[in-house]
């Protein structure tokens, strides 16, 4: 199409020109009445956000018939040296004292000679020597305790003394009683070392003693028993 054909067609121009002028007064009330602030209001608003949580699921369940926890032994203990041993000398045998229980000796016979000169008798046969009762006795020196017999707890202490035994043997010659007497001290240790010396004792050999007769019978006697260290 050249120009002179577009100058026949001023109608095409007059509504192009019409729609530009409308426009412009679309804007101009916009303006007037606010409509264009409240547009720019719209649009400066701010936008609303919301964080949604992720929600997670619940943990499995543990399984069952889990194996049973290790077990651990416990540590060896620790070593400890055992204490130093002091070995002492073992002291001397103790002394023995027995004291037996013998009967008085006989009263000597006196013979008056008869009055006047009498012829003297036949010699008589002696007379056979009376018998004398023998105490029970054992023989204690085969069964004393020893250096070795004497208790560590009084030879610590040093306990000493005597210990005094009275023993009662039966006409069968066995032991039937064995008491102390005679302490050798008042402590512990010296109960101990009268303990020791009345089971040694007990283990000796008795034998019974006799009568006149030269019957077995019993009897006591007693036995002194010397603790010392040396």
């Amino acid at each position: 199409m050249n120009y002179a054909e577009q100058q026949r067609r001023p109608g095409k121009h007059a509504v192009g020109f019409g729609i530009v002028v409308l426009m412009h007064l679309l804007i101009g009330w916009a303006l007037v009445s606010g409509l264009a602030r409240k547009v720019v209001e719209v649009i400066k608003a701010p936008i609303e956000t919301k964080i949604i949580e992720e929600v997670k699921p619940p943990p499995p369940p543990p399984p069952e018939n889990l194996p049973p926890p290790p077990k651990f032994a416990p540590p060896p203990p620790s070593f400890v040296p055992p204490p130093e041993i002091v070995v002492r000398n073992p002291p001397p045998a103790p002394a023995i004292t027995v004291t037996r229980d013998v009967p008085p000796p006989a009263p000597p016979v006196s013979i008056a000679p008869p009055p006047g000169p009498v012829a003297p008798p036949a010699p008589a046969a002696a007379p056979a020597p009376p018998r004398v009762a023998r105490p029970a006795i054992a023989n204690v020196a085969a069964c004393a305790p020893t250096a070795a017999d004497y208790p560590a707890a009084a030879l610590r202490a040093e306990a000493t003394g005597t210990t005094r035994i009275r023993f009662t043997v039966g006409a069968d010659g066995k032991l039937a009683n064995a008491e102390v007497i005679g302490r050798s001290g008042s402590s512990r240790e010296h109960r101990a070392l009268d303990r020791v010396a009345q089971d040694k004792l007990s283990e000796c050999t008795f034998r019974p003693g006799v009568d006149a007769e030269g019957r077995p019978t019993g009897g006591t006697f007693e036995v002194e028993y010397v603790w010392k260290i040396q």
